[in-house]
């Protein structure tokens, strides 16, 4: 049996070392289309441009890593991945979340009230930790929350058991063919769910509900945050479920309304797996939860100013929810490696919103700089481009005056000039650490 691992990123280094050991007796190789550090010993390497298309059609089985499609890869074997195996192997119940943003909040809610109440709980996939790295120590007395990215969900054969679908927006459109296309990966959340299991999907948003509904699976649907469809929603200062208060709002430490969104979405998944949970593990749960990094992250105050790090802002939608989530005038530094996304809600918030100024970075900074005009000739841009990070919060430091907030929600992806959104964030971070 010969066994390829296409890509051979984090999760590829997980997916090696897990079939290694299911299949000790297989050929192995690594592909990937750039150079390999490091590569495990006694292993066949091919890199290249072309490799995903030439190196793999003799080859029993291909371990897709997420970030690679489908499309890409051409083998008469069987297109397998890491999380399809994890799915058919994982003893517990999954609770999946995807949506465009908001995954890893969700995910991080749901683990600390379970936590609280007591259960083992293994969170794993787009969050940062490899599903098969964790698969042999699940026992079914566990409980499984998996963030799905479309990447991962791109060719899943099975659904969770609770599937958390959040606010979808245009996304990834520089490696999804089309919208349609990125929809149709989402869908699989819960397109082969059975009867007995669960959706859960934001209330006003067209194509969650899309998802939910239109996937073909069985399962029953209900929408979060509303108190039509019998999940929590919010009342003052309270949440609420079924007319009956669940326990305050002020549970939740982090700033944005829409964090109370994401709140009820876990609170809501937490109810429909773990009816019996004491309601008093809720507010425990979530008060213990302060934050993922690079999520809207506070920093630091300097001269009266107070600095926050979204980094994992990646899209248009994710600024617009970042600019709400301040009344006092902003500093928004906006820009990066441009995902196919419109500009244009964005625009418009900004036009509407109290800003002192937007600082645009990156390579689609004249892109931006060009649709907020359009919308707000009289906004206040400073247009840097690629430029180091260090330069550009010196920039936001001499623009913003004291009560404002500056806030890094690029709106765009990070690879034009960091490693990653982790490596923005911490750039960042020491920037404003060094004013």
């Amino acid at each position: 049996m010969k066994i390829a691992i296409a890509g051979y990123g984090v999760e590829g280094r997980a997916s090696l070392k897990y079939f290694r050991r299911k299949y000790p007796r297989a050929e192995f190789l690594i592909v990937d289309q750039n150079d390999i550090k490091n590569p495990a010993d006694d292993i066949i390497v091919h890199t290249g441009t072309n490799v995903f298309s030439e190196r793999l059609n003799d080859v029993n089985l291909v371990i897709r890593t997420p970030s690679i499609a489908p499309y890409h890869i051409h083998t008469l074997g069987k297109i397998w991945s890491a999380t399809n195996e994890f799915f058919a192997e994982c003893p517990a119940p999954i609770i999946g979340v995807t949506g465009t943003k908001g995954k890893g909040t969700v995910c991080s809610m749901i683990a600390a009230i379970l936590r609280q109440a007591g259960k083992t709980v293994h969170t794993v996939g787009n969050i940062g930790t490899p599903g098969l790295d964790v698969l042999p120590q699940i026992t079914p007395r566990d409980v499984v929350i998996y963030e799905l990215s479309s990447f991962q969900l791109w060719d899943l054969e099975r659904s969770p058991h609770i599937a958390v679908v959040l606010m979808i927006e245009p996304d990834h459109l520089d490696v999804h063919r089309t919208f349609d296309e990125y929809i149709d990966a989402k869908s699989n959340i819960c397109r082969y769910q059975q009867a007995n299991d669960i959706t859960i999907y934001h209330p006003t948003n067209i194509y969650s509900q899309q998802i939910a509904l239109a996937s073909g699976g069985e399962g029953q649907a209900y929408r979060y945050g509303i108190p039509d469809d019998f999940q929590v929603y919010v009342d003052g200062v309270y949440f609420m479920s079924q007319n009956r208060q669940v326990c305050p709002t002020d549970a939740v430490q982090l700033p944005g309304g829409y964090n109370l969104d994401n709140a009820c979405a876990a609170m809501s998944a937490v109810a429909m797996t773990f009816p019996g949970i004491p309601l008093e593990m809720y507010y425990h749960g979530l008060r213990s939860f302060t934050g993922l990094p690079h999520r809207l992250k506070r920093v630091a105050e300097k001269s009266g100013v107070t600095y926050y790090d979204d980094s994992i802002a990646t899209t248009p939608g994710s600024a617009i929810a970042a600019i709400g989530a301040f009344a006092q005038p902003k500093v928004l530094i906006l820009g990066g490696h441009d995902k196919g996304g419109d500009y244009t809600a964005l625009a418009k918030e900004i036009a509407r919103s109290n800003m002192r100024a937007v600082i645009l970075m990156g390579s689609n900074a004249e892109k931006i700089a060009q649709t907020i005009y359009s919308v707000a000739p009289q906004a206040n841009l400073i247009v840097k481009g690629k430029v180091p990070m260090a330069e550009i919060v010196r920039t936001a430091a001499t623009t913003a005056q004291a009560g404002d907030v500056v806030i890094l929600c690029p709106a765009a992806a990070s690879f034009d000039q960091f490693a990653s959104y982790n490596d923005r964030g911490d750039q960042f971070v020491a920037a404003v650490q060094a004013l």
